[in-house]
């Protein structure tokens, strides 16, 4: 069988999908948009003068090109799928389509953040991790994917609690939690990540309570800094609902974790000794839970949210 995965993969978690199908014996290949560069300084000046001008970005339009390029290469597919087909423009979604036996999207963003409902026609199936785009779209829900080997004995730890985020609207959730935590005295260490994070000195708060920083931490890193603490901080993004990677790196890390993210409590895997749902002005932070230890899940559970289950589901294994 031979798959292909099409995404725009920032973080590096795409990745995994790929690993686990070759794991599995399958000719699998991902043909990553996010890694395209442009050839030299006078195409990126090119592309400069037309968004300004023209409005038209010759990047993303040479990005899908390479995707049609590749696919040439690697000849006809049993399964394509594209993660957040938002990206690719209808035409190239047209041609693509055209390599496989089976068009599938995965969609790990809502749909009030990154809008694809004029393309999912174009699809023989469509998977969301957010709920409530599943049901409102007909959609199969599915969460993300828990990729970490599981850890059998825990590190000692530097924190009681450790965030890792994106440079957005959920730094001002920070400093509240922050406020809330400094009366318990406990240790912390937030990073934020983001080509605007110099915006940060002209924000009246102490800086010095939050680590900013335009190079992200290396998705090899990832589980290295959040073994640093006892309990993982989840935010959620405005308009999405789904759950992010950390439910699943804290429960291959065997960390507790604290989120705002409501919708947890609907899963089967969410324990309050192990999750603790904040509610909206965090009053319910409690130096308790910073001090229990992390309840081990029922192996059947832990196995439903690995990335070989995962694949499994998407591709029909």
């Amino acid at each position: 069988m031979k798959i292909c995965v099409i995404s725009f993969d920032f973080w590096n978690y795409d990745a995994h999908i790929v690993k686990e199908l070759r794991r599995e014996g399958i000719d699998a290949h991902h043909i990553n948009i996010g890694a395209y560069q442009h050839e030299n300084f006078p195409a990126r000046v090119k592309n400069t003068i037309s968004k300004v001008l023209l409005k038209r970005n010759l990047k993303n339009e040479l990005r899908q090109e390479m995707i049609l390029d590749k696919l040439n290469k690697l000849g006809p597919q049993d399964q394509i799928l594209v993660i957040n087909p938002e990206l690719i423009d209808r035409e190239f979604h047209n041609q693509i389509k055209k390599f496989t036996k089976r068009y599938i999207a995965y969609l790990y963003d809502s749909l009030a953040r990154c809008p694809a409902e004029h393309l999912v026609d174009m699809f023989d199936d469509v998977f969301s991790f957010d709920k409530k785009d599943a049901y409102k779209n007909n959609f199969k829900l599915i969460t993300n994917y828990n990729y970490l080997p599981e850890v059998k004995k825990a590190e000692p730890v530097k924190y009681d609690l450790v965030y890792l985020g994106s440079f957005d609207n959920r730094i001002s959730c920070l400093w509240k939690i922050i406020a809330r935590i400094k009366t318990f005295k406990i240790k912390y260490n937030f990073v934020v990540v983001g080509k605007k994070t110099w915006t940060k000195n002209l924000n009246i708060q102490n800086n010095s309570d939050i680590t900013f920083t335009r190079k992200r931490i290396e998705h090899q890193d990832i589980a290295r800094y959040y073994n640093q603490g006892n309990v993982l901080l989840d935010l959620m993004r405005n308009n999405q609902t789904g759950l992010s990677f950390r439910f699943f790196e804290a429960m291959a890390l065997k960390k507790k974790i604290i989120t705002n993210n409501p919708t947890v409590k609907d899963y089967d895997f969410y324990t309050p000794e192990n999750i603790l749902v904040l509610n909206e002005d965090f009053s319910n932070i409690d130096p308790a839970f910073f001090q229990s230890t992390y309840q081990e899940l029922p192996p059947e559970i832990y196995k439903k949210y690995t990335i070989g289950t995962w694949v499994e589901t998407v591709f029909n294994l």
